[in-house]
């Protein structure tokens, strides 16, 4: 409907994995406000929405009023959440990704499917697609289409955005890769999906963003505060249950030539042994849920600790193998 355009992806399942919920919550991703009603109607006794898309708050003016002060609004990026929250929380909740919302606004330029500005940025600060397309050597756009997009015609579609330069538009970058790529047959991805997907990560440091993201989580939830994030594609996912297998001591034994490394004291509990994907009734509803993944974690009493990058798979661009 026209007040909700972006469906929550995973929203029952997710607020029955919190269940009770309780006490003060934060929506990292505030988006629609999908999550944050939901929490709100299901017994939060507040929430605090974060966006850093300013635009967020103007759509939520019509019905946010109706919570009072149960609802508090705050522009900024989820990894400064813990400071953003101003004290300990009993739940933090992040969908990952681009909402649909920002997908069928063409001026926003995330869309392959509607022409308009090469922009990207979900904040509207920092250099755009087309300031970094522009301007970054071939190498290090191949290795954002491959690393970021899982790409394998990386290089080829890299050497074609150098040559076509100077790039203004999506649609324009759009015929680009598909020039590139065979032909979709039907009932594949449109040519430019992944493509999109890893320059829209790039301008906004998606994968960095997450892993600050989830160490603030840690840090600003008190002992019992639930923990759920909902991703959309593999390296999102990957780097979402590293961090819940790190902190929680579950990740798989290093070699046994190795030197034993030092055990912290479990940060979370992992209440279910795999992540939470769609039911059929929802995905017959919102397709959009097909790739969705909900992982859940419960912080313990432990300090929060540091958190290794390296040890999440985050993926590097230097890291690229030729």
């Amino acid at each position: 409907m026209a007040e909700d355009p972006h469906v929550p992806v995973l929203l029952g399942p997710l607020l029955r994995a919190v269940a009770p919920v309780k006490g003060t919550w934060v929506d990292g991703t505030f988006g629609a406000g999908g999550y944050a009603r939901g929490l709100l109607d299901q017994g939060a006794e507040r929430v605090i929405g974060i966006d850093r898309d300013p635009a967020v708050f103007r759509m939520a003016e019509a019905w946010a009023g109706a919570y009072g002060d149960r609802l508090r609004l705050v522009q900024g990026t989820f990894s400064d959440l813990d400071t953003l929250a101003g004290g300990p929380v009993d739940g933090v909740v992040l969908d990952l990704g681009v909402s649909s919302m920002q997908l069928d606004q063409p001026e926003r330029g995330f869309s392959f499917l509607r022409d308009g500005p090469l922009d990207m940025r979900m904040g509207g600060e920092g250099p755009t697609a087309a300031d970094l397309l522009n301007t970054a050597p071939e190498q290090v756009i191949a290795d954002v289409l491959y690393l970021y997009g899982e790409e394998r015609a990386s290089r080829r579609i890299a050497r074609a955005i150098v040559a076509a330069r100077p790039l203004s538009r999506t649609g324009q970058l759009s015929d680009i890769v598909a020039g590139c790529l065979p032909r979709a047959k039907p009932g594949q991805s449109h040519p430019s999906t992944r493509s999109f997907q890893a320059i829209r990560i790039w301008v906004n440091d998606e994968f960095g963003q997450l892993v600050a993201g989830l160490a603030a989580a840690e840090r600003a939830l008190r002992p019992g505060g639930k923990l759920a994030v909902v991703s959309f594609h593999s390296l999102e996912d990957r780097i979402v249950k590293r961090f819940m297998q790190v902190r929680s001591n579950s990740a798989g034994g290093g070699s046994r030539y190795a030197p034993e490394a030092v055990r912290e004291e479990p940060a979370f509990t992992l209440p279910f042994r795999r992540a939470i994907g769609p039911d059929e009734q929802e995905l017959a509803a919102n397709p959009r849920s097909r790739s969705a993944l909900l992982r859940v974690g419960i912080r313990t009493g432990a300090p929060a600790g540091r958190v290794d990058p390296a040890a999440l798979g985050l993926p590097r661009l230097s890291e690229r193998k030729a």
